[in-house]
């Protein structure tokens, strides 16, 4: 079936419905006009629809008359009369069936549209609150818990400006410089309230539009809080600010405001008989709060869960599996939030390094822990990062909650478990044979096994990766040398399985000590995932 034909379909069952065509939109859509009628009510309201002419986008349906009954806010209904009846990624177009797909979405729009009409779904309201308080953007980078008078500075950037509120100036201003905004001398006076309430708009009144708008929807919502903002607003009218943003800590969500001082109004107030509070007249403006704090860019997707922030974590080796696994401990909020992230490597990225590396091309012949830290640096400006270009051996790594062994050297894992022995955890990281398998083993306390009893284990054939023997593949000549040819997504592998590991340590969620993923699917697993005991002959362990 053609587009041309299939588009022609869908207007046909829609006249059927009762919906006209009546043009296209500027991006090419297709309008069409009719009445929504929710299931069993005798009269619905006048709609528009506009259909993508490709069927891979949900069609848009708008309200032509909100129903003057309604409250002034109600769930999945926009102010301008968009019905939102379906979230995006709940649902999957069948574009092979654009005629019963477009109806079924009409049907769907008609069956919320009735919900609406009936006052229900109305706690929606609180899950959609971002939505009906749209505004002025500020970014948040605060990682502590203080209230009160907060840092909001303004910068700029290509004409724009932006406010940003920080607990930390130097921090903030490595994340401004990431995106090219320069920090003005301009400040924003600004407080900070916590309030034991989930925000939710005033279906009797929304948006607010004065203070004295905002005091009485905070009233339905936490009473202690109204009077903690009622306060701060007057503390900024007694500094004679021009304004005050109030950002209020909800329980799921930051939102604030903006209150403009109208200085000539507050002037009258000086009169010994005028005792009114002037500031429930003054204007108020939503402002979006966007945070961008360390410890929520790595909690955003794993909630509930804790990160690796505050931890001091030291990664040796930062070669092809370390180059991505630093990358994922950071995004796993390694380095942030008073922690710190080591990288050891004596190493320099060589061309032949560059085909399976998280490094490229511009890090060439540089130092590879210098080179991924100043890579992370640039992705992650918050994250403390600490390179130390010299052999381990010669480090001075100091007190450790996690060391990380990703270099691959089987007899340099030996020498790092017997110099830090438990109680440091230890998590080895590895790569068998050609890209095989990846395997990782945590020592996370004094009674689990070593890196070093593998060793005594698989001389005795136990504990093996696979049941054949490994592939011995060589490639390489002359001054290169030899080495292990695999690609680069068997590193990723490797990486993604240490990082996991390391996740599950942090949240003392127990899983096997020693994990092995099988690449190659033409082998055998010999060892599943378990947790050996150490082993009698080594000499770490029972030294």
């Amino acid at each position: 079936m053609s587009r041309l034909t299939a588009v022609a379909d869908v207007i046909e069952a829609f006249k059927q419905k009762g919906f006209d065509f009546v043009g296209k939109t500027g991006n090419g859509w297709f309008k069409l006009r009719g009445v929504l009628t929710p299931p069993g009510a005798e009269k619905g309201c006048p709609c528009e629809v506009q259909l993508d002419p490709t069927f891979f986008e949900l069609p848009r349906i708008r309200l032509l008359d909100i129903p003057a009954e309604l409250p002034k806010a109600v769930p999945h209904l926009g102010a301008e009369g968009d019905l939102c009846y379906l979230a995006k990624a709940t649902v999957v177009l069948d574009i092979y069936d654009p005629v019963g797909q477009s109806l079924a979405c009409l049907q769907r729009a008609a069956l919320v549209l009735g919900q609406i009409l009936s006052g229900a779904m109305i706690e929606d309201l609180a899950e959609e609150f971002f939505a009906y308080w749209d505004g002025w953007f500020c970014f948040v980078d605060m990682q502590g818990e203080d209230l009160g008078r907060q840092n909001c500075f303004v910068a700029e950037a290509n004409g724009n400006s932006l406010w940003f509120i920080s607990d930390n100036e130097v921090r903030t201003k490595e994340k401004l410089n990431s995106l090219g905004y320069k920090v003005t001398n301009k400040t924003v006076l600004t407080y900070r309230v916590k309030s034991t309430a989930q925000p939710r708009p005033l279906t009797s009144h929304w948006p607010p539009e004065t203070v004295a708008d905002i005091l009485a929807w905070q009233s339905t919502l936490d009473p202690r809080c109204r009077r903690k903002i009622h306060d701060r607003i007057k503390e900024g009218e007694r500094k004679k600010a021009n304004g005050v943003l109030i950002v209020i800590e909800s329980p799921l969500m930051t939102y604030g405001f903006v209150v403009l001082f109208d200085r000539q109004a507050l002037a009258q107030k000086t009169k010994v008989n005028d005792r009114k509070d002037m500031s429930y007249g003054l204007k108020v403006m939503p402002i979006s709060m966007v945070r961008i704090d360390d410890r929520y860019l790595a909690q955003r997707n794993i909630p509930k869960s804790k990160t690796l922030a505050g931890r001091r974590i030291a990664l040796v080796g930062c070669g092809t599996i370390g180059g991505y696994l630093a990358d994922m401990l950071v995004k796993a909020g390694a380095g942030t939030c008073g922690g710190k992230i080591t990288l050891v490597d004596f190493d320099c990225l060589l061309p032949q390094n560059i085909g399976r590396h998280r490094l490229g091309f511009p890090d060439l012949l540089s130092n590879k822990a210098e080179a991924m830290a100043k890579e992370l640096k640039r992705l992650s400006p918050g994250a403390e990062v600490q390179a130390l270009p010299v052999d381990v051996r010669q480090a001075q790594l100091g007190q450790l909650d996690l060391l990380i062994d990703a270099t691959g050297e089987e007899s340099l894992g030996h020498w790092l478990c017997g110099r830090y022995r438990a109680p440091t955890p230890m998590l080895s990281v590895w790569i068998e044979g050609p890209g095989t398998a990846v395997r990782a083993l945590l020592r996370a306390n004094a009674s689990g096994a070593c890196y070093r009893c593998l060793w005594h284990r698989h001389r005795r054939g136990e504990l093996r990766s696979t049941r054949d023997p490994l592939p011995a593949i060589l490639a390489g000549h002359g001054c290169e040398g030899l080495y292990v040819p695999f690609p680069a997504s068997v590193s990723v592998q490797a990486a993604s399985l240490g990082a996991e590991m390391a996740l599950d340590w942090i949240n003392d969620v127990h899983s096997a000590a020693l994990q092995t993923r099988l690449i190659d699917q033409t082998h055998q697993l010999a060892t599943p995932d378990c947790d050996p005991l150490q082993d009698r002959d080594c000499p770490i362990c029972h030294s």
